[in-house]
């Protein structure tokens, strides 16, 4: 389990809760396991409804270099979504970052209607999920209209000119993170830097930022009733180009996703792109293993061995 995971007592779950909704009382906390990185918790009150309860860790140990402050994106990156497209991401109710109940920054946010769309999809049918896939790419298509002029985290203020020098102080990043923990990831990391630079053309056609979600893979994506009901866990959003998301990696480009975002086919300049972003996703994949002190390092494995169809 994450060490990340910044789990709280019912005691203090309680007096969250009071803080934020004097007039209601708990009746059941629930916690939601299905996340790698923040504690979130199911809260139901007595008069019957219900939130979600989102903690930030108390420290950056086990954060990683491009992990910053991940709440604060979250919050900022579902304000944005809400206010300029269709799609559904869940209603901020109170948040509070004074540390006083609680040692991590918390929100707690309306709870989205629907089925965690990883958990259904292997019971439903083609049909039905190549409606779903569609809808995503179509969401994704949507975030390209939030724009800014420069590139960078959401969670920090710090800008970059361009779209090179942001992938490039990202991937320096990584190497950085697994050097500090000797991590293998195959090359040194002179071999990835030398690579990129010598790629560098191919991104200088991409010339201003849009919203990326970064991690909208299936178990981040709500559906009810054959379609999307929101998305969640907007932590990594980015200013960035749209390629940079989970949605369009190697082992993940379904065929109905591209159809949706309306485009099917890439040129070679962003293919090299994309092939930069594949190798970005499966270094944070194989270094998050060890900073946030996973027993179970078969995500660093299975990652490791994506990185390596991508180097060759």
């Amino acid at each position: 389990m994450a060490i990340t995971k910044n789990r709280q007592s019912e005691e203090t779950i309680s007096a969250m809760a009071r803080k934020a909704f004097p007039d209601k009382r708990i009746a059941v906390i629930k916690e939601l396991t299905e996340g790698m990185c923040n504690v979130t918790y199911d809260i139901a009150f007595e008069d019957g409804s219900e939130c979600i309860l989102k903690i930030a860790a108390k420290d950056r140990r086990g954060s990683t270099s491009n992990e910053v402050n991940l709440m604060q994106a979250e919050i900022k990156a579902m304000e944005l979504v809400a206010g300029n497209c269709s799609c559904k991401v869940a209603d901020i109710l109170y948040q509070d970052d004074s540390n006083t109940i609680c040692d991590g920054n918390y929100f707690f946010m309306e709870k989205l209607k629907g089925d965690n769309y990883f958990a259904v999809k292997d019971g439903m049918s083609e049909e039905a999920v190549a409606i779903i896939d569609t809808e995503i790419g179509k969401i994704s298509r949507e975030l390209t209209g939030i724009r800014n002029p420069k590139f960078g985290f959401l969670g920090e203020d710090k800008r970059y000119d361009s779209l090179f020098v942001f992938v490039k102080h990202m991937l320096e990043n990584l190497i950085s993170d697994a050097k500090a923990k000797d991590i293998d990831i195959i090359y040194d990391g002179r071999v990835f830097m030398d690579g990129l630079e010598k790629d560098k053309p191919a991104f200088e056609e991409v010339r201003d930022a849009s919203l990326v979600h970064w991690d909208m893979w299936e178990g981040n994506v709500f559906v009810k009733d054959g379609h999307v009901s929101g998305i969640i866990d907007w932590e990594r959003a980015l200013w960035g180009e749209p390629f940079m998301d989970d949605r369009f990696r190697m082992h993940n480009r379904g065929k109905h996703f591209l159809e949706g975002f309306g485009q099917t086919s890439f040129s070679e300049d962003e293919s090299i792109r994309l092939r930069w972003y594949d190798i970005i996703l499966y270094l944070t994949m194989m270094i998050e293993v060890y900073y946030r002190e996973f027993d179970d390092k078969s995500q660093y494995c299975w990652a490791r061995e994506m990185l390596g169809k991508r180097l060759l």
